[in-house]
Order: C-alpha cells, then structure tokens, then sequence
C-alpha cells in the first residue's frame, strides 16, 4: 500500500514510519522537512498536499499542536492552536482526502490519553482530543466506497517524557505505540478509538 504518514519526524510519526516501511511505500510528509510539506493549520496547505502527492491508500496523521496550561492563563490564542492546529489539521486531512484516497482506504487519526484522562492544565488538549475522537466516530457512519476512519489514543509517550524531563517510568515506548497504528491499517475497525496498549 501506499501509505502518506503527516509528521513523520515528530516522536511517534519516526517510529510508525519505521514499522510501517516494512511492508508498504510510505511517503513522508511533516511542517519542515519530509518528501512533502504541510501546514495543518492551513486548508489550503492540506489541498496542495493531496494535488502533490495524488492517489493513495492510507494516511496516519501523527501530527498536531495544543497548548498546555492552567485555565485561567490560557488565552483565545492558546485554544486555537489547539483547534487548528490539531483538530481542524486532522478534520480536514479526511475531509480533503477522500477526494484522493483509493477505495477500500484508510484514515488514522491521533487523539491522546488526556481525553480520557484530564489533568490539571489539560483543558485545552483534551478538548482537542476528544473533539478528534468524537468526529471519527461519527465520520466513519458517512464513510462510502468502503473507506474506514480510526483514531489512535497513544498514552504518555516514554520519550516525550523524557524529554520534559519528567519520569518515564509510566510512559510507552514510541515503537509500541506505532504498532497500534499498524493493526489499525492492515484490519477491518471502523470509527473506533484506539488504546495504543492495546496493542503493544
């Protein structure tokens, strides 16, 4: 399969891109680097994208922004990277993809743990994330020619962890994570939501 992976140089997108070019042709597509470029913020980058790219069978979109911090700092900005940046970068990958996709294709989206787990500092990601979560459920009722839509709800990634400097104990490996993604393109789930320990 032809397979487009949207941040293919963040810490999940490089280990779903090594495991998925075991079996398929991936084409690499982040904000600054990559075979091809896009903003997801901006519609009109996504549609470049898909003209650039043409046809494919499956894309995994591992990318998205949000800011995280107390309610009462979080400003109408804050949210908005968030809903751009994230959720609207992931809405319109499907919405503009299905005019490329193949028949019998697949979307696979990222939400997170802090969807079903919030935390302090967490309501703007989580409302990113469960917004992701809720549309793929009810895209995947409209899906046609036997395209399916999922999303992957990774937990706190080992890496991510360490690089904020917080302990790593709890966290998943990113190439753990990237399996789920694997199950969830070479299966049948339709508008499900994904624990990537599911998996692992």
């Amino acid at each position: 399969m032809r397979v487009i992976v949207v941040g293919a140089t963040g810490t999940i997108g490089k280990s779903v891109v090594k495991v998925l070019a075991l079996e398929h042709e991936v084409v690499k597509v982040a904000l600054k680097s990559g075979d091809f470029r896009v903003d997801m913020s901006q519609k009109e980058s996504i549609e470049k994208l898909f003209s650039d790219v043409g046809s494919f069978d499956a894309l995994v979109c591992a990318a998205g922004v949000a800011r995280f911090g107390p309610l009462s700092e979080l400003s109408d900005q804050d949210f908005e990277l968030g809903i751009y940046g994230k959720l609207m970068g992931q809405v319109n990958l499907v919405r503009v993809g299905l005019n490329h996709i193949n028949d019998n294709g697949s979307f696979t989206l990222t939400s997170g743990i802090l969807s079903q787990q919030p935390m302090p500092g967490s309501s703007s990601i989580s409302l990113v994330n469960a917004g992701i979560e809720g549309f793929v459920r009810a895209a995947a009722l409209e899906m046609q020619r036997g395209i399916r839509v999922n999303a992957v709800s990774p937990p706190w990634v080992k890496e991510t962890l360490v690089a904020l400097g917080m302990d790593p104990s709890s966290g998943m490996p990113a190439e753990r994570v990237a399996q789920a993604y694997r199950a969830i393109i070479s299966g049948t789930r339709n508008g499900n939501v994904i624990n990537a320990r599911d998996f692992a």
